[in-house]
């Protein structure tokens, strides 16, 4: 089968809620990070096949096919066309996985993956709750199909965040360690300037500005449950966040033709459903296919990258797994770096190339959680 390859990946710096790009066009986001990835890789625009982005709430200035709006508002050639791409929270990660497959199906040479996201525009929930005005009060218990499979049950990420923590045994004060130890890492990466060759600065604003150095144990321990009773807090929970990234991925033929040096092959990729009520536990058996797929086990992979959505989601997989924690989200993962939903996965995808990179590690392996109990796995191969 013919091989897809990372040329380049770069990101925008993560903004926190009311911070350095609230007030960012969602077109213009994501356009910064497509203009930065066409002049890092000096690849004739012209040559793209398609632009593939993940974006989720598609509403507002992210509605209109946004990854076609982020191209053209970048100022690049009109007849290349563009895709957006809702998996939620995989969404870009998804992009990653549709450009590769176009790529290794040999229609396509060259393609843009990655993801937008601005929760200060548009919040979390803005397209499930949209329908409010036109009588649904969300997208399934109108459905009778869907009361007939799943009955009235609540569809909650707070409450499936919970059901993992008991499921695992997973104690409040266990959670709040592994949160801090998520900022801890994030700054240690920051302050190191680990970031900094990936990022590519926007409006003078440089460094991800979600990671709090304030935070401590007692402030963690101080915080109200999200759900009156329980363990789930906001400390232990992604935060909203806005970004956008952008990685080439280009065919065997097209590096030739054009001169480029990869980074890394895409060796495997792969998505899988769970229980949509428990909503947050796919990465368990989804990982467990992509390493039955490859004849991979835990020990062949060098870093792992399973997103944050709640200290639970990826505890309770290391602890399925028996995925040591050193190799796990170690400059930091959503609690401390944010998490822009529909960019995300290109966010993390980013980060892992520049860090196995860094590390001289050969294999790395990147899942999330994902609305609808869904989870992308993604291994690459350094080269």
């Amino acid at each position: 089968m013919p091989e897809a390859y990372i040329i380049d990946a770069v990101r925008t710096p993560v903004g926190r809620k009311k911070g350095a790009l609230a007030q960012t066009h969602s077109a213009d986001l994501g356009a910064h990070a497509i203009k930065a990835l066409m002049k890092r890789t000096s690849i004739d625009p012209a040559a793209v096949d398609d632009v593939v982005f993940g974006c989720v709430e598609t509403l507002g200035p992210q509605a209109g096919d946004i990854a076609r709006t982020c191209w053209l508002v970048a100022g690049l050639p009109d007849h290349v066309p563009g895709v957006t791409v809702d998996r939620q929270c995989g969404s870009a990660q998804q992009a990653i996985h549709f450009a590769a497959l176009g790529v290794m199906s040999g229609v396509q040479d060259l393609v843009v993956a990655g993801g937008v996201q601005n929760l200060n525009l548009i919040p979390i929930s803005g397209a499930m709750l949209a329908g409010q005005q036109y009588g649904f009060p969300d997208p399934f218990r109108t459905s009778p199909g869907w009361l007939a499979r799943y009955g009235d049950k609540e569809l909650n990420q707070f409450r499936s965040a919970e059901m993992i923590a008991e499921k695992w045994q997973l104690s409040r004060e266990a959670m709040e360690r592994f949160a801090l130890e998520s900022h801890r890492r994030a700054i240690a990466a920051i302050d190191g300037g680990r970031f900094a060759g990936e990022i590519a600065p926007i409006d003078g604003f440089a460094v991800d500005e979600t990671p709090r150095r304030d935070t401590t144990a007692d402030k963690m321990a101080s915080l109200a449950p999200l759900i009156p009773g329980g363990r789930i807090t906001a400390g232990i929970s992604s935060q909203n966040a806005d970004a956008s990234a952008a990685l080439l991925i280009a065919s065997e033929s097209a590096v030739k033709a054009h001169g480029l040096t990869p980074r890394a092959r895409i060796h495997h990729l792969s998505v899988r459903g769970d229980d949509p009520v428990w909503m947050l536990t796919a990465p368990i058996p989804a990982t467990r296919h992509a390493l039955r797929q490859t004849s991979l086990t835990v020990d062949d992979i060098d870093l792992f990258e399973c997103n944050e959505a709640f200290a639970s989601v990826a505890m309770a997989w290391m602890k399925e797994l028996s995925v040591p924690h050193d190799r796990v989200n170690v400059n930091g993962g959503a609690i401390a770096l944010g998490h822009p939903l529909g960019a995300t996965g290109a966010r993390i995808m980013t980060t892992l190339l520049a860090e196995l990179e860094r590390r001289g590690g050969r294999y790395a392996l990147q899942t999330m959680c994902e609305g609808g109990g869904q989870a992308n796995v993604t291994i690459i191969e350094r080269l």
